[in-house]
């Protein structure tokens, strides 16, 4: 039996809530200060095991499209997010993070035809005040750089979403074995650069171990399945708005396990957040094509500074 849009909705909002633990599993058990190689540990082995459950290969044209899906939402949005969690102060990259779903508003009409509505803008900006209100803390310097990588993922993690819409979805081909492509094509592009760049990967400690298997298998390989299966039954729109639950569940997770305080303008932004999240479900869109491959990664939420300054690592979470 199919299941019922609400139902879609919830499964698929699984995967930002998940990634909203990434931050803690981050902070609390994974080596500091290695961006590459942690995305490398949760995109390539979770891509590897789905390819193996999946057993179909792309074909045809499909390898160039796995390869820039994979690229737009796993090998540069990695980077990127954690490039800019690294730079910039507070909840700074989460904000710019959060105008993913204008973003992807302004992109599905210029590439699907969809023509805007003044609810869908007003319920992005809405969200994107929400998330402010909630991860936005003392005021710090902005760094430059911080401010373009982090427009540069959310870019990149809504044109993967809204060319997966376009592109559609390979005849007899499941959001499992979509999930792997893009899993292993992101790995494959972050492998080269963790070595070059971060040099022999760390020692790792019983913590580590269980903290990467964690994010390898629980939030990745089920989540960006949940979340590109979404892709495949909602409209871009719909599922890009589910993205602030991603630092909303950060700031819930900081508060119950890390003694982090959330104030009266955290609550009111929560409940803001939440509530553009709820309406961007029932935003109109136009009649969708073909179900989509897959979408972008989740929206990312950031801390405190120092090993505390990074983001909730997203669908694809590093340490920024």
């Amino acid at each position: 039996m199919a299941a019922t849009r609400p139902a879609v909705i919830a499964l698929t909002a699984l995967a930002p809530v998940s990634w909203g633990s990434t931050y803690a599993v981050t902070t609390e058990f994974l080596p500091p200060d290695r961006p590459l190689f942690t995305g490398l540990m949760r995109a390539l082995p979770a891509g590897l095991l789905l390819l193996a459950l999946a057993r179909v290969l792309p074909r045809g044209a499909w390898w160039g499209k796995a390869a820039v899906l994979g690229v737009l939402n796993i090998g540069a949005f990695f980077p990127l997010l954690f490039l800019a969690a690294y730079r910039m102060p507070g909840g700074m990259a989460a904000v710019v993070g959060s105008v993913g779903p204008l973003l992807v508003v302004g992109l599905s009409a210029l590439l699907l035809g969809q023509r805007p509505t003044t609810r869908s803008v007003l319920t992005g900006v809405a969200a994107a005040s929400g998330v402010s209100l909630v991860v936005l803390e003392a005021a710090g310097a902005l760094d430059p750089l911080g401010v373009l990588a982090a427009l540069a993922a959310t870019a990149s993690m809504s044109t993967g979403t809204v060319l997966a819409g376009r592109w559609g979805r390979p005849e007899g081909v499941g959001p499992l074995a979509l999930t792997g492509w893009q899993l292993t094509a992101g790995g494959l592009l972050l492998a080269p650069l963790a070595l070059l760049v971060e040099g022999a990967p760390p020692a790792l400690d019983g913590p580590a171990v269980g903290g990467y298997l964690y994010l390898a298998l629980a939030n990745t390989a089920l989540a960006y399945w949940l979340w590109f299966r979404g892709i495949g039954r909602l409209s871009a729109t719909q599922v890009t708005f589910l993205g602030p639950l991603s630092p909303l569940t950060a700031a819930v997770i900081g508060w119950a396990a890390l003694g982090e305080a959330l104030g009266p303008v955290q609550l009111a932004g929560t409940a803001l957040a939440f509530g553009a999240t709820l309406v961007g479900q029932t935003v109109p869109s136009a009649p969708r094509t073909p179900p989509v491959a897959a979408g972008a990664g989740p929206f990312s939420s950031a801390s405190r500074n120092g090993r505390k300054d990074s983001m909730d690592l997203t669908g694809a979470a590093l340490r920024r």
